[in-house]
């Protein structure tokens, strides 16, 4: 049994720092692909917008776009290099030390100086709520109350 063929084009997106890499596959199953500077407001407003165009100017097909997804390392990065605005990790209550105490995997397991990595959040917020081993709401976020919630400072800046 053999896929269905795509109707119209499909394209994938990554939005780099740098570059912005696009990858399409046409109606007909051909991959093609394409790279731009993320940031080049001189030439163009939005890089996945114009990498899409360029691919589609370039092979002249009239065919409908059947989907984009995109995925982006830029927030990712902002976190890793710490830049940008603070952070807010947002988690069940009574779960708000889970990432500082993690699997307690370390190098030396009778090092008395422990030196912990630095969090990527600067705040932590725990709200009431619950889901299931498999899924199932047991108890709603109540989105309000997160709205209200006082930010619990973790100590790493602030």
């Amino acid at each position: 049994m053999t896929a269905p063929q795509a109707v119209g084009w499909q394209f994938w997106i990554d939005r780099g720092g740098t570059f912005t890499d696009v990858v399409a596959r046409t109606p007909a199953g051909e991959v093609l692909t394409g790279k731009l500077l993320s940031e080049n407001p001189r030439h163009y407003p939005d890089a996945a917008i114009k990498g899409i165009r360029r691919i589609l100017r370039r092979t002249g097909s009239g065919a409908p776009i059947e989907s984009v997804k995109m995925s982006t390392t830029v927030a990712t990065n902002a976190l890793l290099e710490r830049r940008g605005e603070p952070t807010v990790l947002v988690t069940t209550s009574g779960f708000r030390d889970a990432l500082v105490i993690g699997y307690q995997t370390r190098p030396d397991l009778f090092e008395l100086d422990i030196e912990m990595p630095e969090m990527l959040y600067e705040s932590v917020i725990e709200v009431e709520e619950r889901v299931g081993a498999r899924g199932e709401v047991i108890i709603p976020l109540d989105e309000d109350a997160v709205e209200a919630a006082p930010w619990i400072a973790t100590g790493s800046s602030g």
